[in-house]
């Protein structure tokens, strides 16, 4: 195995950790803590490089919160000094890693997003009878920080980017309690153990990738499977035999487990292709593809939430049809043509003066 030294210096150049700067602000020009950072901007770079150098840098306190679409889940969002460094870092490794990743990886890799993997999937289901669909029981708050760290120094041997890594992982901010035991575990083990990273991080993203990318190899390579795809924590494996997929779920079952990981027990199943695969948002057939019920039932919600702002004045016209149009980008990716005309059509956009005439 190839691995990589003295990429520390890389890390710290102002060049890089400006490049950085740029990658964290993208889309987020007009919010405070970016707007506080600029007005000082060649200074907090300035202090990021040192910091990085003299290794004083000390991570700060998230922001938590939480979602409930499509499932309830923290999410945790850095200071934007810490998501600078966490660009800076990413910037230098992830190259590195991205070259051992196996093509059907995706998420937070170039030119792998969610159409990429969507796409991949409906030519897959178009090749096999059935499908093996697979979900990692609680993903995140499950990493285990040792296993993640030793995966990492297994490439890295540059002592001073692995003291940021480690600092990176275990600066994570307590995550939802997951107790689970494994082979040699004594009763007290699972609370000994640091686990969990915070989902928002582009770190987190990334190391959720590294995670895993030994599972991928292993379900490619030893188990010889040709159709498999994973985006984060989903899995795929498609085939032309129903009982080799349950072998193969066994199989995985158990490789995880070296890791510290349990299949999720009720949202693992095999089940022949032409049902339709719930995947990434749409329910994807041999032949097409539809939006998932409670993602219209979500996106009906909003419009009439959307449609309720612009009422109240509280959004601008302008604001609506940006909205509407990233959404209508990504449904486009189904066959959905009718329903959007159905939704909009059971909408109406006026503000209360207009209403009273």
């Amino acid at each position: 195995m190839k691995t990589y030294k003295n990429l520390y210096s890389e890390i710290c150049s102002f060049e890089n950790i400006y490049w950085a700067y740029l990658k964290a602000r993208r889309g987020k020009c007009s919010k405070v803590d970016v707007c506080t950072f600029d007005f000082q901007l060649e200074k907090n770079l300035l202090l990021i490089k040192k910091e990085l150098e003299d290794q004083s840098y000390s991570p700060g306190a998230y922001r938590e919160f939480r979602i409930y679409e499509p499932k309830e889940r923290m999410i945790s969002a850095a200071p934007y000094k810490d998501r600078v460094v966490h660009h800076a870092l990413c910037n230098i490794i992830e190259p590195i890693f991205d070259k051992t990743f196996i093509d059907d990886s995706y998420a937070c890799r170039k030119g792998k997003g969610t159409h990429k993997a969507i796409e991949r999937f409906s030519k897959f289901c178009r090749k096999n009878k059935y499908v093996l669909k697979l979900d990692i029981k609680k993903y995140f708050p499950s990493i285990d920080h040792q296993i993640l760290y030793g995966i990492i120094a297994d490439k890295i041997r540059c002592k001073d980017t692995l003291w940021l890594i480690r600092l990176i992982i275990d600066s994570s901010n307590k995550q939802e309690e997951v107790i689970d035991y494994f082979e040699g575990d004594d009763l007290f083990t699972p609370y000994q153990r640091r686990r969990g990273i915070p989902i928002g991080n582009l770190t987190s993203q990334f190391f959720a990738n590294i995670y895993l990318n030994g599972l991928d190899h292993f379900i490619k390579e030893d188990l010889r499977c040709k159709y498999y795809l994973r985006y984060v924590d989903d899995l795929v494996v498609l085939d032309n035999e129903k009982n080799r997929l349950h072998e193969i779920k066994e199989q995985i079952s158990s490789y995880i487990e070296n890791i510290r990981l349990r299949l999720h027990p009720k949202k693992c199943s095999v089940f022949p292709v032409y049902l339709g695969t719930d995947f990434l948002g749409f329910r994807t057939f041999p032949t097409h593809r539809l939006l998932r019920s409670e993602n219209v039932k979500r996106a009906r919600r909003r419009l009439k939430r959307l449609a309720e702002e612009y009422r109240r004045g509280e959004i601008t016209l302008k604001e609506i049809n940006q909205s509407i149009q990233s959404w209508i980008g990504h449904v486009s990716w189904g066959d959905t043509y009718r329903l959007r005309k159905k939704m909009f059509a059971e909408v109406f956009f006026s503000k209360a003066s207009q209403a009273l005439i």
